[in-house]
């Protein structure tokens, strides 16, 4: 008998969580080289690298812990 699994939607959460703090990371470290012109007040807390890092281990977590083909009770 085959049986039917599916995949948990906190997977695919994690997926995006990993994506966009990905992109939000590579900006903030291309925007770390690359300084811009006009700067914000708080342009030296990189606070994109930070969040963007935060959002991808969190994303990373999700992937892991609710990864399909894990067998919870």
């Amino acid at each position: 008998m085959t049986e039917k699994s599916e995949i948990s939607i906190w997977f695919f959460i994690g997926l995006s969580l990993l994506g966009n703090g990905a992109v939000i990371t590579g900006a903030g470290l291309y925007e770390y080289f690359h300084p811009p012109a006009v700067k914000v007040v708080l342009f030296g807390a990189h606070a994109n690298i930070w969040w963007g890092a935060f959002l991808a281990l969190v994303g990373a977590a999700y992937c892991i812990y609710f990864s399909p083909g894990k067998r919870r009770a």
